[in-house]
């Protein structure tokens, strides 16, 4: 280790690390490793600051090696990387000790703490030893894009691409565009047609002259890797083989956004509520159907007097789901106000959990819907509200039981038609649109996004974006800009015409690889092919993610992980015990 010059830079993250670890002993302890030839301590690793020191101490103390410890790699790795790029060195001569997340934030005891952040950072000064330089590669970026959903999500995605001068295949599985949005009648809370905003993106797709949409068709198959992806879509995929009718289509595409959306709840589930049964308990979207139809009637054809909304209707649930689907209380004050213009006599009872009116806008909608007579009435969680017919004597056509939570009495609302509020849910397909494109869902179903909060329409899978609702409920405005995000990264990518691909990947030594196929099956990227004629197996490294998979389970240790190899693994392991 003596032959190697190496920097430690222990980050005090402001307070998140240095108010459980002694950052200064830290550094001062990692000088009694051999090699290490400057340590310190600063307030911002990740800061301009920083970063100058790291490349200043490179060269004024010839410096070729670095260990910082501070954050997750995940944060700042590619941070201090370019850092040492800057510097003259290779990028991947750089190691990252995690002292915030598995050691600030997880101690209370100090002494401890900052015990455990040496034998972290002593980790890896250890492992930083045996670091081999690495290139990262580029390969060709096809500029062609494939968005899957053509509701407002898909079309706005669509149409950011191809002004930007992508080709761009937009493939729906209905005979027509517009998805859950061309169901509804107004958006809250500014009451703009639906219909409207609908109409203009059809239109703008079906005559833009880069955006090929393709009605009546589903995905079959998607093959290779980012920039590099090949897509077979089948048009009228019902048809019968050979009939004519039924088309495949082939493209080559070099990123894939997925905008699949979401579901309605089936409001038959909470059979309390009577739907399916009582012929005037009606969803939101039934709703919907009838404000573009023009008419607010019961199945009788009558004027309500009495209309109840209850809210979240297979939301915020233990029984269903427990998230929030976010449209709903807003939408249903929009009803209210609907209801007051179609039949100004009737009398609205809004029935709901939490008033959640968290956007633009929302809380002054809140405001004049309760100006306009509207009956709040509160439930608990899964207290639900029961309805009944009602009997010859009521002067109305049911009746609803409330445990109204604010006044600690059971209230029985009377009721001509009662609107459910269903919450969103993942589409029964989720699971097969996420093996297509090789992306992970929650346990709910949604798609999994890389980062909630840092990177939240790309996934673990390079050049498969996601937007809009089929991640997790959605109204309209969040979902447009998650569109225009993904457009966005994918037209910066397009413009250079090459991808870099990290020089962190698996390699498979042909010589000792028996063609057993097992790294094959397990491989969560679909990054390992199988040579046929070879009978072996090769890792694609533009699909790979060096999670190491494949080199734990190889029974001919025929695999390597690039930064990753036994011998750093090793050095790690006796730097944390020494």
């Amino acid at each position: 280790m003596d032959e190697h010059r190496i920097g430690v830079y222990v980050c005090m993250c402001g307070t998140n690390i240095a108010k459980v670890v002694d950052t200064e002993a830290v550094a001062t302890l990692a000088l009694n490793e051999p090699g290490v030839v400057v340590a310190k301590s600063y307030k911002y690793m990740c800061s301009n600051p920083g970063q100058e020191m790291i490349v200043e101490d490179i060269k004024s103390e010839g410096l070729d090696r670095v260990v910082v410890a501070a954050c997750s790699p995940r944060m700042h790795e590619p941070t201090f990387r370019k850092a040492l790029q800057t510097a003259g060195i290779n990028p991947y001569f750089v190691e990252m000790a995690n002292i915030r997340e598995q050691c600030s934030w997880v101690h209370d005891d100090p002494a401890e703490a900052t015990d455990k952040a040496r034998a972290l950072a002593l980790a890896a000064v250890r492992r930083v030893t045996h670091h081999q330089p690495l290139e990262r590669r580029s390969v060709e970026m096809n500029p062609n894009v494939l968005v899957i959903g053509g509701g407002v999500v898909g079309m706005t995605a669509a149409l950011e691409l191809a002004d930007g001068g992508s080709r761009v295949y937009l493939v729906e599985r209905q005979d027509h565009l517009g998805g859950n949005v061309a169901r509804v009648d107004l958006t809250a809370p500014f009451l703009d047609s639906a219909r409207d905003m609908v109409t203009a993106l059809v239109t703008r797709a079906n005559e833009h002259p880069r955006v090929d949409v393709l009605l009546d068709s589903e995905v079959a198959s998607l093959d290779g890797f980012v920039g590099n992806f090949t897509t077979v879509v089948d048009t009228n995929p019902d048809r019968a083989a050979g009939d004519g009718h039924g088309v495949k289509s082939e493209f080559q595409i070099g990123n894939v956004v997925v905008a699949t959306g979401y579901k309605e709840f089936d409001a038959s589930r909470m059979t309390h509520y009577g739907y399916g049964k009582l012929p005037d308990v009606v969803t939101s979207f039934e709703f919907e159907k009838m404000l573009r139809a023009g008419r607010v009637q019961t199945k009788e054809g009558k004027d309500p007097q009495y209309v109840a909304i209850i809210h979240c209707v297979g939301s915020r649930s233990k029984e269903f789901h427990t998230y929030c689907s976010r449209v709903c209380c807003m939408t249903a004050l929009k009803y209210a106000r609907e209801v007051k213009s179609a039949v100004p006599k009737a009398y609205v009872s809004d029935i709901y959990i939490d008033m959640h009116a968290f956007g633009k806008g929302h809380e002054d909608f809140y405001r004049g819907t309760s100006e306009a007579k509207t009956l709040f009435l509160m439930y608990g969680k899964n207290d639900y509200p029961v309805i009944r017919k009602a009997g010859p004597k009521d002067d109305c056509g049911m009746i609803i039981e409330v445990n109204e939570k604010l006044s600690g009495e059971v209230i029985e609302i009377p009721a001509d038609l009662v609107i459910l509020m269903v919450g969103m849910e993942a589409r029964e397909d989720s699971e097969d649109v996420a093996r297509l494109v090789n992306i992970s869902r929650d346990k709910d179903g949604w798609f999994i996004e890389s980062h909630p909060k840092l990177d939240p329409v790309a996934t673990t899978t390079e050049g498969i974006y996601i937007a809009g609702a089929c991640a997790a409920p959605k109204d309209i405005p969040d979902s447009v800009a998650q569109a225009r995000a993904a457009a966005g990264r994918i037209l910066a990518r397009a413009i250079r015409g090459t991808i870099d691909i990290d020089a962190v990947f698996a390699e498979v030594d042909e010589d000792k690889c028996s063609g057993c196929r097992i790294c094959n099956e397990l491989c969560p990227y679909s990054a390992i092919s199988y040579d046929v004629e070879k009978k072996r197996s090769t890792v694609i490294s533009a699909l790979c993610k060096a999670c190491g998979a494949c080199v734990a389970a190889c029974p001919s240790s025929a695999i390597t992980a690039r930064h990753f190899t036994d011998q750093q693994i090793f050095a790690q392991i006796e730097g944390v015990l020494a």
